[in-house]
């Protein structure tokens, strides 16, 4: 009811939606090319060439002459009273121009990648809406760290780690003034910073360093966790768009609902949108059933509802965790933590303001970490996550054998063989429901290997294509990671588990050939499970003294000496 009532309230607010992306006018509307280059069309004031000649004396197309003076101009109407003329060398757009009919003034002019990509143009509000503007943002931000800051320790490692998963937001600062080789170059310190702290994270578990919560009651911290869940959701609600991800999510669950071939002829303003594995799109139906698509860009509310519930499903997961993980003592603290954790985060957030699909990763991921005792049960929920974001396949070494490295030889043999079978009855099975006519090959096409074949400005390989040879040892390293982490450490406890599975998904985001924000939550739940985890992690013995899984957390401690009571 939650969710119907929400989403009903998003309904109402569409054309807010559309709105945002009528920002930039002419990114959805039809190029034509006018019969006459003298004559203004009818409606216009302007002909083709009068646009032509004001396009030319623009600073920016001057200064694109200047390197390559045979570029060729066309022109086109661009919706209503707009033009649109473009610079071409042989078929290759290199510059564009857009010009008000009435005014016959310069509205945009761009060159490099802003040409071909439009979401590199720095568009006000076309990503996360109200959640950018610096009252929301930075609150938000105070909210997320506030909590966990221990004056008496001012190098407490926790405050550098929090302050680090904040800092994503310099890139932003530039990607949304449509700077993007300062944006882009700022990612990488802090995925490299992250990787490296999961890492070590993971191969060396460490004491508890104190309280996790060092001054605020929990009661008011679970206050804080129940606000913030309301104010998302009524941000979601009066003030969010749906981008291309959630539009295209919904048109895939339309496909299913209608017997149609889930991949290929999606409508053509988002032809690509058939990029993801079958589950994204089957985790949209129900949502799509009970708030139906009716065919256009608007209307979507089966996008927030769905948005809004995958976040509140990994904020539920998170708590179950956390009480898990705690134990009697400590696990509702750590539980109500983590959920605040999550809720507080502005990349959360900024997923669930763009009405995206990642937060279905993240929840899949955190469930998968609830299951890892039950071999059937991690199999199923990794291949489900794998089969929503194919990044996601990688844990699948990982969570393998990470709960049974403290069973005898041949127990272990069996539960990874259980976990095998359900990993690919669950992956195979749902890959092979929706194979489309061209087989194998087709699916590939037009999912990974169209992920990994786009020419995207959002990674530094694409950015700067002389790094290609650098690139392939990136990602070498990063598929080598996802193999080593199943087997190194030996044994692992949950925290482990959480940490190295973040550092598989951070080193395959750093060889990513396209990046963006709304990937961090794909790590994100993980990095917060192994940072507050050391702090909530319940008395137990130490692996000398059992090999046999805690009923807590469902794995042996691997913390020397375990935790020690606060």
């Amino acid at each position: 009811m939650l969710l119907l009532a929400a989403t009903a309230g998003a309904t109402a607010t569409t054309a807010r939606a559309t709105a945002a992306r009528a920002t930039a006018a002419t990114a959805s509307a039809t190029l034509t090319r006018p019969a006459s280059q003298t004559s203004p069309p009818r409606g216009f004031r302007l002909s083709a060439d009068t646009a032509t000649a004001i396009a030319d004396r623009s600073p920016v197309v001057r200064a694109v002459r200047r390197g390559d003076p045979g570029l060729r101009p066309t022109a086109y109407t661009s919706g209503p009273r707009r033009w649109q003329v473009s610079y071409f060398a042989h078929r290759e757009e290199r510059a564009q121009v857009t010009i008000d009919d009435r005014s016959g003034a310069v509205v945009e002019a761009w060159t490099g990648p802003q040409v071909r990509w439009r979401m590199a143009r720095g568009y006000e509000g076309a990503f996360g809406r109200k959640l950018n503007a610096p009252y929301v943002w930075l609150p938000l931000c105070l909210l997320f760290l506030a909590p966990f800051v221990d004056p008496r320790r001012p190098f407490r490692l926790l405050h550098l780690d929090l302050i680090v998963l904040l800092s994503f937001g310099a890139s932003q600062i530039f990607f949304n003034r449509g700077e993007i080789s300062a944006s882009v170059l700022l990612v990488y310190p802090v995925l490299a910073y992250l990787l490296a702290r999961m890492v070590w994270t993971g191969l060396r578990p460490r004491r508890d360093e104190g309280r996790l919560i060092p001054l605020v009651p929990l009661s008011w911290l679970a206050l804080g966790l129940l606000f913030l869940i309301g104010f998302r959701i009524g941000l979601n609600v009066i003030d969010s768009g749906v981008i291309d991800v959630g539009y295209a999510s919904v048109v895939g669950a339309d496909r299913i609902a209608a017997g149609e071939s889930l991949y290929g002829a999606f409508p053509a303003d988002v032809a690509h949108g058939d990029t993801y594995g079958p589950v994204t799109y089957l985790a949209y139906l129900p949502f799509e059933q009970m708030l139906p698509w009716h065919g256009r860009w608007e209307g979507l509310a089966a996008a927030h509802a769905a948005a809004i519930a995958f976040d509140l499903l990994t904020a539920l997961a998170l708590f179950l965790l956390g009480r898990r993980l705690g134990g009697a003592r400590r696990g509702m603290l750590l539980g109500v933590a983590l959920a605040y954790g999550w809720t507080a985060y502005p990349y959360s957030s900024y997923v669930l303001a763009s009405n995206a699909n990642d937060s279905l990763v993240a929840a899949l991921l955190v469930l998968a970490l609830l299951a890892l005792a039950s071999p059937p049960g991690r199999g199923a929920l990794v291949a489900l996550a794998g089969v929503a974001k194919f990044a996601a396949l990688a844990l699948a070494p990982l969570f393998l054998a990470a709960a049974d490295r403290g069973h005898p030889r041949a127990d272990r043999l069996r539960r990874s063989a259980v976990f095998g079978c359900s990993f690919a009855l669950v992956a195979g099975g749902l890959l092979l429901a929706f194979l489309p006519d061209g087989g194998a090959r087709e699916l590939y096409d037009r999912t990974i290997g169209y992920q990994a074949g786009r020419d995207s400005p959002f990674s530094v390989w694409g950015l700067e294509p002389s790094l290609a040879p650098l690139h392939a040892a990136v990602t070498a390293t990063a598929i080598a990671l996802a193999i080593l982490v199943a087997f190194v450490p030996h044994r692992k406890n949950i925290v482990q588990v959480a940490a190295l599975a973040a550092a598989v998904l951070i080193a395959l985001q750093i060889a990513a050939a396209h990046w963006f924000y709304l990937y961090i939550v794909w790590f994100f739940p993980l990095t917060l499970v192994a940072l507050f985890g050391p702090h909530g992690v319940s008395d137990g013995p130490s692996p000398s003294t059992s090999a046999q899984p805690r009923t807590g957390a469902g794995l042996p401690s691997t913390a020397p000496g375990s935790s020690q009571p606060e």
